[in-house]
């Protein structure tokens, strides 16, 4: 395993993106239910949140609750839910005091009246923060939210261009992700930010979540750092 570092600040992503997959099977494999792995990876998404603020690391998106994942058991749709609203209530006094700005994307009308109210609520708490953004998309589709920004962008009667179709994505003002991250073995960005990964760098781990760690993470960035990123251009343009 290596132990490379990225070397220098400047090769480190500016946002990072990740599809936090393999909770469920890491459970199983441990004899235990499902929802055991969700509670698991959620203590994971705190640690991976904690180390990215420490290290300078400006935008974080977590991909917590796809708009497919309605179509999962019931009891289990059920208890990722609670353990939304319970993560909502016990985490923002802890993002707030870390200086992290929490932000949930989606389809937030998919939930419950108690669900919104938290959201708005811890949204609310954080607001002022100017440390690492946090994205936590929730009831999340990147086709929903290329058509969600298609319709306000009509409605606004502005020009259809990318720039301002850009504007009315469920990030808003968040860059673009440079790094792309999904765990748990499989190869495929299942449906997360469509438009906004174009042209990121995709990094994919056979950890399942809840063991991706601040190692893998260093793993990760320090692949990241050996990449050129040419955005269409050739080696020797980004070089020279």
């Amino acid at each position: 395993m290596s132990n490379k570092q990225p070397a220098t600040t400047d090769k480190l992503p500016q946002h990072i993106a990740i599809i936090m997959d393999g909770n469920g099977r890491w459970a199983q494999a441990r004899g235990k239910k499902r929802v055991f792995g969700h509670k698991a990876g959620m203590e994971r998404a705190r640690e991976m949140a904690e180390t990215c603020g420490e290290l300078g690391i400006s935008y974080l998106t977590l991909f917590a609750f796809s708009s497919e994942n309605w179509n999962r058991p019931a009891d289990e749709v059920s208890f990722l839910m609670d353990l939304f609203a319970t993560s909502l209530k016990n985490e923002s006094k802890k993002l707030n005091k870390n200086n992290v700005k929490l932000k949930v994307i989606g389809d937030k009308t998919g939930f419950d009246k108690g669900l919104q109210k938290a959201i708005d609520k811890a949204e609310a708490l954080t607001a002022d923060n100017d440390g690492l953004i946090l994205n936590i998309a929730a009831n999340y589709g990147g086709r929903w939210d290329i058509l969600q920004a298609s319709q306000q962008l009509l409605n606004s009667g502005q020009e259809l261009t990318e720039a301002n179709l850009a504007q009315h994505l469920a990030t808003g003002t968040s860059p673009e992700p440079d790094l792309l991250i999904r765990t748990g073995g499989e190869k495929r960005i299942s449906n997360f930010l469509l438009w906004q990964a174009a042209y990121s760098e995709l990094y994919f781990s056979d950890v399942l979540w809840p063991d991706f760690d601040s190692e893998q993470l260093q793993l990760a960035l320090a692949d990241y750092a050996q990449r050129q990123r040419r955005f269409g251009k050739t080696g020797e343009q980004v070089t020279g």
